[in-house]
C-alpha cells in the first residue's frame, strides 16, 4: 500500500475556495449589471412601456398611482383587496409634455 505524497489536502482547499470565490464573483457582476438595466451583448433591447409617474399614499394598506402606458396615463387605487381604475386617459402633465 502507497500513500500519494503529492496529494495536499490544504491545496485541495485553496483550489475549491478558488473556485467559489470566482463563481461568486460572476454572480456579482451579473446582478449588478441585471440590476441597473444593462443589456450583455447579444441581447435584445426592449423600449419600456409602462412607467410609474408618482405614487401617493392614502393610508398604510391603499395608495394612488398614476401609471403611463404607451403616452397615455391612468389613475389606479390600489389596495389588498382590490384594485381599481378611477380614470383613463388622463392629460399629460406639464413635465411629461417638455419630455
Amino acid at each position: 500500500m502507497t500513500v500519494d505524497t503529492d496529494f495536499s489536502w490544504m491545496r485541495l482547499i485553496i483550489a475549491f475556495s478558488t473556485v467559489l470565490a470566482l463563481m461568486g464573483g460572476l454572480g456579482f457582476i451579473l446582478n449588478y449589471i441585471s440590476q441597473r438595466g444593462l443589456t450583455l451583448p447579444g441581447s435584445p433591447i426592449r423600449a419600456r412601456r409602462m412607467q410609474i409617474v408618482e405614487s401617493v399614499a392614502i393610508d398604510t394598506r391603499r395608495r394612488f398611482i398614476i401609471l403611463r402606458c404607451d403616452g397615455r396615463e391612468h389613475l389606479l387605487l390600489l389596495s389588498p383587496e382590490r384594485d381599481i381604475v378611477i380614470e383613463t386617459n388622463l392629460p399629460p402633465s406639464a413635465s411629461a409634455k417638455d419630455s
